[in-house]
């Protein structure tokens, strides 16, 4: 069933702000991975000081709405500003359907990746309209 979440980065703070969270909406998190359980690249494995960071968190809030959020990784450059710290996050039925709003929100996108296959079993891709809104794609496998 397709759904749409938002989605918040933070420089090593997912922890602590979906505690925060979780006491301001009398929720909890229903899902949290950390670096350390996914695959690693090889030829550039993560410091030992990011490992326990959060990959991936979820938890709902109200309304059906669900809070995502990962842990930016300064090993890679991330750094959290303003416009790459919110996304809205699709969950369309099908590929079709994810492509066909990808394609459209993608016209004069400044940042993306387009749409392919993950490591997790599903279909991701993120681009940054022309308005300056980050918009996530995530198909189940």
């Amino acid at each position: 069933m397709a759904r749409v979440s938002f989605y918040l980065n933070f420089q090593g703070q997912t922890e602590e702000a979906f505690a925060l969270y979780a006491k301001a909406f009398n929720s909890e998190v229903s899902m949290l991975q950390r670096f350390s359980e996914v695959p690693q690249n090889p030829e550039a494995p993560l410091p030992d000081d990011e490992l326990n960071l959060v990959m991936h968190a979820e938890m709902p809030i109200m309304g059906g709405a669900v809070l995502m959020a990962t842990d930016m990784l300064k090993s890679m450059g991330h750094q959290v500003r303003i416009g790459n710290n919110t996304t809205i996050n699709l969950e369309p039925d099908t590929l079709e359907e994810a492509q066909r709003i990808y394609d459209v929100l993608s016209v004069d996108s400044t940042e993306g990746m387009p749409i392919a296959p993950m490591f997790w079993g599903a279909h991701w891709g993120v681009l940054l309209d022309k308005y300056g809104i980050r918009w996530m794609f995530n198909v189940a496998g």
